[in-house]
């Protein structure tokens, strides 16, 4: 899997992901700090990853790293909601 990274100083997570022709484009969030949560105003694919699965696997590894890093997610995005109601098996890190 990329590498996921937390780019905090512009307060955004992203992880690049390959195209079908292999190009490497971003998926990413942009969050807030609400102490240890970080609330996702925001979630995005590259138009080239759309329909790829690639946000479903960002999201993944968003909620791992929020979990190795003792971190709750608070998501203000629709999608971030949609994709956490569908995997419970993240409920440990999702905040209110």
């Amino acid at each position: 899997m990329p590498a996921f990274k937390d780019h905090a100083a512009d307060r955004r997570f992203q992880q690049m992901f390959a195209d079908a022709d292999g190009t490497e484009h971003p998926v990413w969030a942009e969050y807030a700090v609400r102490g240890h949560a970080r609330v996702i105003l925001h979630v995005e694919a590259h138009p080239a990853l759309r329909g790829a699965g690639a946000a479903g696997r960002f999201m993944q590894a968003l909620a791992e790293h929020a979990r190795a890093e003792g971190l709750t997610l608070i998501p203000h995005c629709s999608y971030a909601v949609a994709w956490l109601k569908r995997h419970p098996e993240y409920e440990d890190v999702l905040g209110s």
